[in-house]
């Protein structure tokens, strides 16, 4: 089954999405793929054949988006908390993903013609080395296309993620690159694995169930979230329809908390290096007072010396990262 699969909109589709189109459209999806195994105990079949559905019902869901000038998306495929589950379960997921991956590999012409650009967010070391060493290559594959994005969220939770960013920035200080006073809320949102995307502006969880399942806790504070009952291998392009509209109608009031957040932010971040220059100025103790002239011009001094050292480490960070795909991508076509 391939990554994307090809179908085209009915007359009637496509009228519908030419209407949501005319009003505010989400650029950046995620989706909570829910409903697998209940899919499959309600068609009587194995578990393996209910995620197997799921898959192509990704392929399916994948092309409606594009479809609808949806750019980007995000899914939960593999969660570590599914570790728990049966050995015979899991196994069969990480062949499942074996098999995905290197067809993947195979369909290069047509993800390229697409331009879809992979990435996979998750704790790889967490999975068997062969499945780290073809994920590796998928991501290295598909790095330079960038007309639309999937990001496949695998041996990820979102308290895992946010734990690894605090390790991350302490990293940063360990090596000098950034200080202590440097790190900050968005700084730990710039050390997530999902740091060279957009938050979601719509998350939607199949299956009935209203939770999150620690999936982008951090990244979904002003998302618009919809529960919709139908089993993910069900989902249809009338589902995602209905998704849609909903997001249109919190638009507004979305747009207004996340604007107010970032005003904020911003307050907050001017707050924390005026504190920052007033202690140096402090501890230079001349005794002399300074005007505000003076104050103001060693606050932008500071202010772009910090995002200097900000840029330098996100900069190092990113290398490390890409490092570890390239080594991994290296490996594999050795073995």
């Amino acid at each position: 089954m391939s990554w994307i699969r090809e179908r085209e909109l009915s007359f009637i589709e496509r009228l519908t999405a030419n209407i949501l189109k005319a009003g505010p459209m989400p650029k950046h999806v995620a989706f909570i793929m829910d409903g697998n195994r209940r899919f499959a105990q309600k068609a009587h079949v194995q578990r393996q054949e209910g995620h197997s559905q799921g898959f192509e019902k990704l392929a399916e869901t994948l092309r409606l988006c594009l479809n609808l000038g949806i750019h980007e998306v995000t899914v939960y495929a593999f969660s570590i908390e599914n570790f728990k589950r049966s050995k015979e379960e899991v196994d069969g997921l990480m062949e499942l993903a074996r098999q995905k991956f290197s067809r993947l590999l195979t369909e290069q012409e047509n993800l390229e013609k697409h331009g879809v650009c992979i990435r996979v967010l998750g704790d790889l070391t967490l999975l068997p080395i062969d499945l780290q060493q073809l994920i590796a290559k998928a991501v290295v594959a598909t790095k330079a296309h960038n007309k639309c994005f999937l990001n496949v969220c695998f041996a990820y939770t979102s308290r895992h993620e946010i734990a690894n960013a605090v390790k991350e920035m302490a990293w940063g200080v360990e090596q000098g690159l950034i200080k202590p006073s440097d790190v900050s809320e968005v700084l730990l949102s710039e050390c997530l694995y999902s740091s060279n995307s957009p938050n979601p502006d719509l998350l939607i969880r199949t299956s009935g169930e209203v939770r999150l399942s620690d999936f982008l806790l951090w990244q979904t504070s002003y998302s618009c979230l919809v529960f919709q009952s139908v089993l993910w291998p069900e989902y249809s392009f009338w589902n995602l329809c209905e998704a849609v509209l909903q997001y249109q109608l919190s638009y507004r009031s979305l747009q207004k908390a996340g604007n107010l957040h970032r005003e904020g932010q911003a307050l907050q971040q001017m707050e924390a290096d005026r504190s920052c220059v007033a202690e140096l100025l402090q501890h230079r103790g001349n005794g002399k007072p300074m005007d505000a002239q003076s104050q103001q011009k060693e606050l932008l001094n500071y202010t772009a010396s910090r995002e200097e050292r900000v840029h330098c480490f996100l900069n190092a960070l990113q290398h490390k990262r890409d490092t570890v795909f390239s080594d991994l991508s290296s490996q594999a076509v050795m073995a």
